[in-house]
């Protein structure tokens, strides 16, 4: 039996079945690894896909699977990284399991259509999107950091719109902010007659809801009675399997000015992080972008590329600097884009910089090289030992050698996981401690990058 095949069949079969998002997200990327006597096993790109097939679609899944092949086989589906480690992660284990009019404060104009994906935040749509699918079951708080400008705010308004627009759940999207002047508003008046009416509006507006999404929860970290108000918010909300979402410009263990129960509940269910885009997801939003302005003239590939190089950490930086070298271009030079004009242009806005390959890059170009493998091996998912060998050794002086994050090793060497990328580094650590041989190589390999 062709496998390929077969798998092929299951996903036509199944694509009808399914809303283009939702095949999209959970089927794309999923190859059938092994068929023997009952049993199908399943690679899936992230753990949430795993868990999300497994929980919602399981039934599905076997239905369809019996009609094309004419056998009910079991279904177990694995990631990369347990295939390669032989280590099954258990998914049960992960999260906590007619309507009037309401202001959601919703901004309709975010979506997961218009989401641009790469490598550095595919894994945080694919999650959002769970959420979106089944708020309140999948994971619960979803806590969503990274720096400002890298889409966090986009994430939190899309899962909202989805479950708006495919349910009737009441959605309720504020800043901290909002949260804290509501609270203090109810606290001036204490002192004037009886604030009854004022907590019990306050109370429903922000319990009596379906999902709770609340932005930027770092600046409640100087205010210590408005964080004991969202304390019992909070677990009003979880006890009752209503979905928050909440965001933060760092990781809850980074939130030092919040009570620790707080940040203690903030790991109850999933923290994702959202790093800053690469050089190809940086052109994929810099071509929809300059789509968006809808120009009467041309926008050359140098100047996409002289912005993607230069504009490296926040996307919305991107879209203002588009919107500079137009309007610069109509002014000085009647509309006419070319890379002397948007050097000129952005002379102030960019520090001065030049353009070049980071140390991961590099690293990657030496050892490949060295390997006779391609590039596009040594970044890809195949497990023979030609050219798994050479990916581990590159993962291991990128983190030995040059102490590069777990996470940007990960995405750079095409969307691995911390957890594979760790694995990497310590099996080519304990080859080092049996083979000689092998420290002298990755040492040339060293100072042939330095």
């Amino acid at each position: 039996m062709n496998k390929e095949k077969v798998w092929n069949s299951f996903l036509e079969k199944i694509k009808p079945e399914l809303s283009p998002m939702a095949f999209d997200t959970w089927f794309m990327g999923t190859e059938l690894y092994s068929l023997s006597e009952d049993q199908a096993k399943v690679i899936v790109p992230y753990h949430v896909t795993k868990k999300n097939l497994k929980e919602n679609y399981y039934n599905l899944i076997v239905d369809t699977f019996t009609e094309i092949t004419g056998t009910n086989f079991k279904f177990e589906f694995l990631t990369p990284e347990e295939i390669e480690t032989n280590i099954s992660i258990n998914t049960d284990e992960i999260g906590v399991p007619a309507n009037i009019s309401f202001e959601s404060n919703l901004n309709p104009k975010y979506s997961f259509d218009n989401f641009i994906v790469g490598e550095s935040n595919r894994l945080a749509k694919v999650t959002a999107f769970a959420v979106a699918e089944h708020p309140g079951t999948m994971y619960n708080p979803l806590f969503i950091y990274s720096s400002s400008g890298l889409g966090k705010t986009h994430l939190m308004h899309a899962i909202g719109n989805y479950i708006v627009q495919n349910s009737k759940k009441k959605v309720l999207y504020v800043t901290c902010e909002q949260f804290v002047d509501d609270f203090i508003g109810i606290s001036r008046k204490k002192n004037k007659n009886n604030n009854f009416d004022t907590v019990e509006l306050f109370k429903k507006k922000y319990r009596d809801i379906d999902v709770l999404i609340i932005d930027d929860i770092q600046y409640l970290g100087t205010a210590n009675q408005t964080q004991q108000e969202f304390f019992n918010t909070f677990n009003v909300l979880h006890d009752n399997d209503k979905q928050i979402i909440i965001s933060s410009d760092r990781s809850p263990e980074d939130l030092k000015l919040l009570e620790e129960r707080l940040r203690t509940r903030f790991t109850w269910g999933l923290n994702i992080d959202i790093l800053p885009p690469d050089f190809k997801l940086r052109m994929e939003i810099i071509d929809n972008k300059v789509a968006g302005h809808m120009l009467n003239c041309t926008f050359p590939q140098n100047v996409k590329e002289f912005i993607a190089s230069n504009c490296t950490s926040d996307i919305r930086k991107l879209e203002g600097t588009i919107t500079r070298v137009v309007a610069y271009a109509t002014m000085m030079n009647s509309g006419e884009i070319n890379l002397d004009l948007a050097k000129e242009a952005l002379k102030d806005h960019f520090k001065d910089n030049t353009a070049s390959k980071n140390k991961i890059q590099q690293v990657q170009q030496v050892v490949a090289e060295h390997y006779n493998i391609t590039l596009e091996e040594i970044k890809g998912t195949k497990r023979q030992s030609s050219i798994n060998i050479p990916r581990q050794i590159a993962m291991y002086i990128c983190r030995i050698a040059y102490d590069e994050p777990l996470a940007k090793i990960g995405i750079e060497f095409g969307g691995k996981t911390h957890t594979t990328v760790m694995h990497s580094v310590n099996k080519i650590k304990d080859e080092i401690e049996n083979n000689s041989n092998l420290e002298i190589e990755i040492q040339k390999l060293i100072k042939q990058i330095n």
